[in-house]
């Protein structure tokens, strides 16, 4: 051990590490992880142990796109609410997305007003993306200097007016102008044309939905991203596969699963996309289009991938350790010494039924109402401390990130 002092030892038969999972004592000093130890290793004088048994200790998930709405839509979510979801979920960070929030953070200005609405209702730790719209290029290199991780731009109109999509023109200007201080920019790749030309029927039929979003729209997209990136030798990062655009039929989510296993899909993401009940109307052409899934995440994603033969290993990854590294999060996204000691502790066998009162979320709207998912989540821990524990959530003692210079 470093011989700073461990003031903390959590045991498990099974934890997640970089390098597998087996059995292991984590020490924890100062918020730290100070070593990953043998299972029967000697806890240290003073240091406190918490033995978990067989439930597994994972790194803490890293939601690096989440919609909290905060400040100006607080009535479909709030820093409070969603940050307790979260932690309540095993999230241990997140970063909020710029837009759904009123004022949107596409100035320096806007993002300290969402630090301060923010910082005081922070359950997990919290970081904020910039977004890039057409009149703010000269506001992009000042945002990157106060600290957000990277900018997030839309192709198609976004549903709300304050956060505009950007043209091909003017992405390319943001694409030059962030490439020139190295950020990341982050883009819902649909094209508008497409989506434009495409039937629009509304109704609950899921048939019209996917025809209203043809696969058109996104690979034009894309490859017009992609080759705006080569010329600028920039860095992009293609997101949302699935609400909008759609995850399509069984096939096409088959595919989804084969890119996450060979690693052409980095990352499982919320895309937290909450709203008020009247807006979950039965028309897909009308309804607000998110899911609400902060506190049910990793069960989630937990109960299909065990399904299709994946371990919790490929969950930490997807869930954690990737989404920490696309966003620059060099303290979080794993449980090996020198990061934070951010946790989730989960019972993968067992079993529950979602039921919607149960959640945090503002609104408690979920679309696993009455589904029964595998994984507990017993506990949440962020930097050595408990901050959740069977459905009970401590006082708010996350902190505002932010890009590491």
């Amino acid at each position: 051990m470093s011989g700073v002092d461990v003031n903390l030892v959590l045991r498990s038969t099974r934890v997640v590490t970089p390098e597998g999972t087996r059995p292991a004592a984590v020490a924890v000093a100062g918020g730290t992880i100070d070593a990953v130890l043998p299972y029967d290793a000697d806890v240290p004088a003073g240091a406190r142990l918490e033995d978990f048994g067989d439930d597994v200790l994972l790194p803490g998930l890293v939601d690096t796109h989440v919609h909290v709405n905060d400040p100006g839509r607080t009535e479909w979510e709030g820093f409070w609410t969603a940050t307790r979801a979260a932690a309540a979920g095993g999230i241990t960070t997140l970063l909020d997305m710029p837009l759904n929030s009123l004022p949107p953070t596409t100035t320096v200005d806007h993002l300290r007003t969402k630090q301060q609405v923010a910082a005081p209702k922070a359950h997990i730790d919290t970081g904020f993306w910039g977004g890039a719209i057409p009149s703010n290029v000269k506001d992009l290199r000042p945002l990157y200097e106060a600290g957000v991780f990277g900018f997030k731009c839309f192709l198609s109109p976004s549903g709300v007016e304050e956060f505009p999509e950007l043209d091909q023109e003017q992405l390319a200007r943001s694409m030059a102008e962030i490439a020139g201080f190295g950020g990341l920019l982050i883009v819902h790749a649909e094209d508008p044309h497409h989506l434009a030309d495409a039937p629009q029927r509304p109704g609950p039929a899921y048939a019209d939905f996917l025809a209203s979003r043809p696969r058109d729209a996104e690979n034009t997209a894309i490859e017009g991203l992609i080759a705006h990136a080569k010329r600028l030798n920039a860095r992009v990062h293609v997101l949302h596969l699935k609400c909008c655009p759609p995850i399509r039929e069984a096939a096409n989510q088959d595919i989804l699963w084969a890119g996450l296993a060979d690693g052409t899909i980095d990352c499982i993401v919320s895309d937290h996309s909450p709203c008020t009940t009247d807006l979950k109307t039965p028309d897909f052409a009308s309804a607000w289009g998110g899911i609400s899934s902060l506190q049910l995440g990793l069960p989630a994603i937990w109960t299909e991938a065990r399904r299709r033969g994946h371990s919790l290993d490929d969950v930490a990854r997807w869930m954690s350790a990737a989404p920490a590294e696309l966003a620059g999060l060099t303290r979080k996204g794993a449980i090996e010494a020198g990061r934070d000691a951010d946790f989730a502790v989960l019972a993968p066998e067992a079993t529950f039924t979602v039921d919607p009162a149960e959640l945090f979320h503002r609104n408690q709207v979920t679309a696993y109402a009455g589904k029964t998912l595998h994984g507990v989540v017993r506990s949440s821990w962020l930097r050595g401390v408990r901050i959740a524990s069977d459905g009970v959530l401590a006082e708010p003692t996350g902190r505002l990130l932010e890009r590491d210079r």
